[in-house]
């Protein structure tokens, strides 16, 4: 059965990420540092190529997506994007301390969103539309090599949910411009809603054996 393989890829490092701050909907671009990152990790890496890449509409993202398969056909995804932080967006925890809002928002669950946000169930649908759309396309264009340009809230509620096998929260966190490699297949995900986890991308650098 025709399998599908998919790189699930973190954008580069912005100034807010660096200072710390919420930015879900807030289009901040890479920061130089984050450019820099990126393309020194081109060099020692191996991104290999895809047929198509489906990016997050920010700029963040646009970028990466430009940076690592910068001759690959693009589509941006709106659902893709990150989550909606509402009242937190592009603050840091330090501002937001002393907000019970904010304290009531870290115990968690599905629908506790952030005052004028996103609830983590929305952004989980998000997650479940935006497969549909990027599995249906892959099938209908006959390409079986494809890369996701998202933001790590994404990638790993996409893991969380859909992937198997199972890891913990912290397994599933991954560095800027990296991220993790999966593989569907239409009769997995239509009778399941799953893919497999194959493993962390891009493949870790390896020293030459000595001669």
């Amino acid at each position: 059965m025709k399998g599908y393989r998919i790189r699930l890829i973190r954008h580069g490092m912005t100034e807010a990420n660096t200072e710390g701050r919420y930015i879900g909907v807030t289009d901040t671009p890479l920061s130089a540092e984050g450019i820099k990152q990126l393309y020194d990790k081109t060099g020692r890496l191996d991104y290999g190529s895809v047929q198509k890449v489906y990016v997050s509409p920010l700029k963040r993202c646009k970028q990466t997506a430009d940076i690592l398969y910068h001759d690959a056909f693009t589509v941006e995804l709106g659902l893709l994007a990150e989550m909606d932080f509402g009242d937190f967006e592009n603050k840091t925890a330090d501002e937001l301390k002393n907000d019970p809002a904010y304290a009531k928002w870290l115990e968690g669950g599905l629908d506790n969103p952030p005052p004028h946000g996103e609830s983590a169930r929305d952004v989980v649908n998000r997650c479940y539309e935006a497969l549909n759309i990027i599995i249906s396309d892959m099938m209908y264009e006959g390409f079986t090599d494809a890369a996701i340009v998202t933001h790590s809230g994404i990638i790993m509620d996409m893991l969380m949910c859909f992937g198997v096998p199972k890891l913990s929260p912290a397994e599933y966190r991954c560095e800027f411009g990296e991220g993790f490699v999966i593989s569907i297949t239409a009769a997995m995900w239509q009778r399941s809603g799953a893919f497999e986890l194959l493993g962390a991308f891009p493949p870790e650098e390896t020293e030459e054996a000595e001669d």
